[in-house]
């Protein structure tokens, strides 16, 4: 039997005299026939040597392995714990990303609690090495109200099981996206054991960062270091550091102040806060007039020329004619639609002329004492300040295990994604993971997302198009000239705006009636009162009907039963 490796005691001087014989007993092993001795020698430490290479290297690679990490390639069920609570009625599915082959866990109904936990083979413990948390959210369906963070659970009570889970369930860390109202931020929060009164207390990270706004993967990385620092990542890049014992980081902070103020201590009453007061010596002028107003009619201003008194602003619309199946007992009184006086255009302006005001020179409000500085004054008064009873000192937080990793959220949307749930203690093992599992999606997804916004970009360009199209047309049916078109060219135009894609063929039919107008103008010797039907809608339609979606269709056959109902006009002014 072959010596062992390791002894668990040092043998005496007659066992190493033996062992010394017994080895120059055994028959001497030529490792190299041949070689001279001195290489010789040189070859059988190399054995040894390159043994302890090989065993460090596996060492290495051991200890560079993940500490947990779920996928969800594979169905979650069997492996996670959904809770049981009543109250947790939200439905967990194994679906795959939007636009990938890759899968996740999926928050898949709206307005619902949702619990469900993975209980870890061995604890993972926060002393002494760095810790990384990391893991990917995508919220397909973006989010207005809802948590999308991981809770990493510490020793739970005796007799307590994963179909328990709920938010009472405690934990160590809380990490991760959440936004809700004035709330937009990803989480840190820790759960310490307050080595003075034994009670746990939260600890929330400050100015943590903001969540991204959009409907792509992202990853959330937390780097715990044992010099009690703490990295909050998004995609790899870091937007928070912070010391855990340091006063400035969270709220409340892990050591208390050494000093408080003392709840005792009161303000006297002759305490005088104010650093101004007003001047008691001060009077009035005898000439401060409070009542004065502020604004006075220009006397020196004139009626311009041209301005017509007896001309109203506006004017009923010659055009508007009262439905015929308007009921006055039932409606009102019917009162056509106002426009604009054409009359006022070309004046200054019409109705009855007012001097304008301006400021009034003698205005001076109310009177104040003037300010001066308080000869009284003592500062701003703050309590004295007293040892603080609670205070204790802590070199580095003593965190409670890791013993399994929960997600227990309320949201009111659907359509968020988790996916690659890492822990390890390398944070090259964590950048990998990124790129392998985080990155290629996320370029992906990035480039859909830069397609869709010059879509969109360019819809916004001929939507305002299309606006300007039919200002400028509004315009031209308040030509004078064509008066007597103004009513069919708006219907024509009002068909436009409830069916956009007909604005070439609405445009290119006003502009053949303006051209028929004109051309009976000059050679017609008269002007016509009335065409018979300058705009035909439905030629207009038929032309763009490979255009026309059938719901279109459906909706202006209802228009033109609604023709034989007069309605009033709009005006310019109602654009």
């Amino acid at each position: 039997m072959a010596a062992p490796f390791f002894h668990s005691r040092r043998p005496g001087k007659r066992g190493e005299a033996r062992a010394a014989l017994s080895l120059r007993s055994q028959p001497r092993v030529v490792i190299c026939p041949g070689l001279p001795p001195r290489k010789l020698i040189l070859s059988q430490m190399a054995v040894p040597f390159l043994l302890l290479l090989i065993a460090s290297s596996f060492l290495q690679i051991w200890a560079s392995d993940p500490l947990y990490y779920e996928s969800f390639d594979e169905p979650f069920e069997g492996r996670w714990i959904v809770s049981k609570k009543e109250d947790y009625e939200g439905l967990w599915k194994h679906s795959k990303s939007d636009g990938h082959e890759d899968y996740g866990l999926l928050v898949s109904e709206k307005a619902r609690k949702y619990a469900i936990v993975k209980e870890l083979d061995e604890p993972i413990i926060l002393k002494d090495e760095t810790v990384i948390l990391q893991f990917e959210v995508r919220l397909q369906n973006g989010i207005e109200c809802g948590g999308a963070y991981l809770k990493y659970l510490r020793p739970q009570k005796a007799g307590w099981t994963a179909r328990e889970f709920d938010n009472e369930s405690p934990y160590t860390i809380m990490f991760g996206p959440d936004k809700c109202g004035i709330t937009d931020k990803v989480h840190f929060i820790f759960l310490h054991k307050n080595p003075k009164t034994g009670k746990f207390v939260e600890h929330h990270l400050k100015y943590a960062p903001t969540i991204p706004n959009d409907k792509l993967s992202h990853v959330y990385t937390a780097i715990l270091k044992p010099d009690n620092e703490l990295r909050i990542l998004i995609d790899g890049e870091e937007k928070r550091k912070a010391n855990l014992l340091s006063l400035d980081y969270f709220e409340p902070a892990f050591i208390p102040p050494k000093t408080i103020p003392d709840p005792d201590d009161k303000k006297p009453e002759d305490w005088d806060e104010r650093t101004k007061i007003p001047d008691p010596d001060a009077v009035k002028p005898d000439d401060w007039d409070e009542d004065a107003p502020e604004e006075i009619e220009d006397e020196e201003a004139v009626k311009p020329e041209g301005w017509l008194d007896d001309e109203p602003e506006e004017i009923d619309d010659p055009g508007a004619i009262k439905p015929k199946d308007w009921d006055d007992e039932e409606d009102g009184e019917w009162e056509a639609i106002k426009i604009d006086n054409p009359k006022c255009e070309a004046v200054p302006g019409c109705g009855e002329w007012k001097r304008p005001m301006k400021r009034n020179p003698a205005y001076k409000g109310k009177w104040h004492a003037p300010l001066i500085d308080n000869p009284n004054y003592k500062g701003i008064w703050k309590p004295r300040e007293i040892d603080n009873p609670d205070y204790f000192e802590l070199d580095k937080p003593d965190f409670e295990p890791i013993i399994a990793i929960g997600i227990e959220i309320l949201t009111m949307q659907d359509g968020i994604l988790f996916d690659n749930i890492l822990i390890t203690r390398d944070e090259k093992v964590a950048e990998s993971y990124r790129a392998k599992t985080w990155k290629p999606k996320y370029e992906v997804e990035k480039e859909k997302e830069k397609a869709e916004d010059a879509a969109a970009g360019f819809s916004d360009m001929l939507s305002g198009f299309q606006k300007k199209v039919f200002d400028m047309l509004y315009t031209i049916a308040d030509i004078p000239f064509l008066e007597a078109y103004k009513n069919k060219i708006i219907d024509a135009i009002e068909m436009g705006e409830k069916q956009p894609n007909l604005t070439i063929g609405i445009l290119v039919s006003i502009v053949v009636v303006i051209v028929t107008v004109i051309s009976r103008v000059l050679f017609g010797g008269e002007k016509h009162k009335a065409p018979a039907a300058p705009i035909n809608e439905t030629e207009i339609a038929g032309a763009a009907e490979t255009e026309v979606p059938e719901s279109n269709k459906e909706k202006k056959e209802n228009d033109k039963e609604d023709e034989s109902a007069p309605r009033p006009r709009r005006s310019r002014r109602e654009t």
